[in-house]
């Protein structure tokens, strides 16, 4: 099944973000190797595709895991979350309608 996962960076995060981005992304390529990765990116914390030094409000990710606590365990384990770029995450099931 298809899972959100949306982290929502912690205040003064970029720099933690930007030193964690290395190991999240392999991590992220991992998923679109193995053919269960959907989308994922990051939010700019402004209306620019290069917010700069105003970084990111948060990251999303849609991707197929074999449950939703397999899908939590993911997330929990990723570099923004252990290297506190996120404040606070949410993991839920996502149904695909459209393409």
């Amino acid at each position: 099944m298809l899972y959100v996962l949306e982290g929502f960076d912690a205040r003064d995060a970029l720099a933690r973000r930007m030193q964690a981005r290395p190991a999240h992304l392999k991590r992220v390529e991992a998923l679109l190797l193995e053919g269960r990765l959907i989308l994922a990116g990051p939010c700019p914390a402004i209306d620019s595709p290069d917010p700069g030094a105003a970084g990111f409000s948060g990251s999303l990710i849609v991707a197929e895991f074999a449950s939703l606590s397999d899908a939590q365990a993911w997330m929990d384990a990723d570099p923004y979350v252990t290297e506190q770029v996120f404040e606070r995450t949410l993991v839920r099931p996502f149904r695909r309608v459209l393409p």
